[in-house]
């Protein structure tokens, strides 16, 4: 009978190797803190600075709040770290690549801090260097004058006024676009904003003129050819909506 033994010991073995994992799965749950709420990407920040980052045209800074930490960016400002402070978000940019700090945050709240400007900040305003809306009646700054500007040949060439004309179904696939830059801002938001027209489509049909994503730097009154990626209906917050914009483009002179 000396299975009854062996039996019995090999029963207490595997009754203490059962309480051993218990304690130890009990004890990592309790060495895992539990995961930060995520503020609201339109409400107000507050808390304290852990860590600030001059880069311009930007600050950014690590934030303790109530529900946890978190990044934030506001227009160039001198943030101390220990002191606590407000940060009217305008909006959230997830997985942002900062250009000048060559660093990727998996988010940053993007805003103002309290009475900064003449009044202060508005509904509406976007953050300083923000892209105007994909659809102005006339591109800011020097006016370019439009001309016919011959399409772009091979595979997925279309006129911006094609684009428009069959967005969706280009939704999500690549276009090949040739135009005229009519506006160029450098390093917003991890990127450079080209607005091309090519002489196709009008000013009052909205279907003239396509904002255009880059990491390719061009020039204002540059011929270019794009190849991007067709999006419908970005919403960078704030009202600042593009219907149709053409991302992460290469560009070719």
């Amino acid at each position: 009978m000396r299975l009854i033994p062996s039996l019995v010991a090999a029963t207490a073995a595997l009754t203490a190797l059962t309480a051993l994992t218990a304690v130890s799965c009990s004890k990592a749950k309790e060495a895992k803190p539990a995961e930060a709420a995520q503020p609201d990407a339109k409400a107000p920040l507050e808390g304290t600075v852990l860590e600030a980052i001059p880069a311009s045209p930007y600050t950014y800074f690590r934030l303790k709040t109530a529900t946890g930490e978190v990044w934030a960016a506001v227009p160039a400002a001198d943030i101390k770290v220990g002191s606590t402070i407000k940060v009217l978000v305008q909006l959230k940019m997830d997985n942002f690549e900062s250009p000048s700090l060559h660093r990727k945050f998996d988010a940053v709240y993007m805003g103002t801090l309290p009475g900064s400007g003449p009044a202060g900040p508005s509904a509406g305003t976007p953050p300083a260097g923000m892209p105007a809306t994909a659809m102005p009646a006339a591109p800011a700054g020097p006016v370019v004058p439009d001309e016919k500007v011959a399409k772009a040949t091979g595979p997925n060439a279309r006129t911006i006024a094609e684009v428009y004309a069959g967005s969706k179904d280009l939704a999500g696939k690549t276009a090949v676009i040739q135009g005229k830059v009519v506006k160029y801002n450098e390093g917003i938001l991890g990127k450079n904003w080209v607005h091309l027209r090519d002489g196709s489509g009008s000013a009052p049909s909205k279907d003239n003129d396509v904002t255009v994503t880059t990491l390719d730097k061009v020039k204002v009154g540059d011929i270019i050819t794009v190849k991007g990626t067709v999006r419908l209906d970005k919403d960078l917050g704030m009202g600042y909506k593009y219907p149709v914009l053409l991302e992460d483009a290469k560009v070719s002179h």
